[in-house]
């Protein structure tokens, strides 16, 4: 990145630069705290006040990750919101594996507990908080659908519970707490295998989101980058790859079974047969006649 904005610097940013200062040196309160807050005073300076970016390729590397970061939080807000759409008009779980959601939710409900207790930047995993509820809202609908419908309040009660030990730290201790996302990398990688089998068990994708399986794979990819970027936490970083990889045998799935259909082909058909009162057909009008 470097080669690449030094290579930059002459033919455009110091071109670029004498009619951008004078403008981004006053910027109003109300756009330049909230920039301040999102990419620190050092990157602030360098890469707007100034206008800089050539002195400074870490900045650049930070901002970038902050873009996708919000990007990643902003599109997680619907990011499920086709397969909640895809569930009520079928009102139909086929394809779609309880267990699976489960073992994902619970991870992500760790997972969040983690990162806010660790003051790590929202940017950095605010859309597991956005997915996580759109979570539980789908798996109370596969109970539903189910014919299981009794136990989804029993789930989100069980979810509650959890959320609330996990946020106190007089229940579960800092030391704890790590010990707990660890497992979490495991059962992340776990939560995704059951909707593997799934599909592959019913050689059909079913009621499964591709919006949501698509969005997902690039959405773990992006995390690996601003996971390296801005947080220097291993924990953090092995979840993501591991769910980046699962994420993309699913995403294959997708792919291989779109337009699939069941192996064999179409049974011949064979002609309807018609039922008369009495038992007995009417004859053919071009049929012989009875000579008399």
């Amino acid at each position: 990145m470097d080669s690449i904005l030094q290579s930059l610097e002459g033919p455009i940013f110091s071109v670029i630069r004498p009619y951008v200062t004078p403008y981004t040196s006053i910027l109003p309160p109300s756009i330049q705290e909230p920039l301040l807050n999102l990419l620190t005073p050092i990157c602030y300076n360098n890469l707007v006040r100034d206008f800089d970016p050539a002195s400074n390729p870490q900045c650049v590397q930070y901002a970038i990750s902050k873009a996708i970061g919000l990007g990643i939080v902003t599109l997680s807000t619907i990011i499920k919101v086709p397969q909640l759409i895809k569930l009520l008009s079928s009102q139909s779980s086929k394809g779609l594996s309880f267990l699976s959601y489960l073992l994902e939710t619970t991870a992500f409900l760790c997972t969040l507990a983690y990162n806010f207790r660790s003051g790590n930047p929202f940017s950095t995993y605010g859309e597991i908080a956005m997915i996580t509820v759109q979570n539980v809202l789908i798996s109370t609908l596969i109970l539903q659908f189910s014919g299981k419908g009794g136990w989804g309040a029993v789930w989100v009660a069980a979810l509650a519970a959890a959320g609330y030990a996990l946020f106190n730290e007089g229940i579960v201790g800092p030391d704890t707490m790590v010990y707990i996302q660890a497992a979490t990398i495991p059962l992340g990688l776990a939560s995704k295998v059951p909707q593997i089998i799934e599909v592959a068990r019913q050689k059909s994708t079913g009621q499964l989101s591709a919006f949501a399986v698509f969005n997902y794979l690039f959405g773990s990819l992006a995390r690996v980058f601003t996971t390296l970027a801005e947080v220097n936490d291993p924990l953090i970083l092995w979840g993501f790859l591991g769910g980046a990889t699962l994420n993309a045998v699913l995403a294959a799935q997708m792919m291989y079974y779109w337009n699939s259909t069941k192996k064999g082909g179409k049974s011949p058909s064979t002609p309807s047969k018609k039922f008369y009162a009495g038992g007995k057909s009417p004859k053919s009008k071009g049929g012989p006649k009875k000579r008399t």
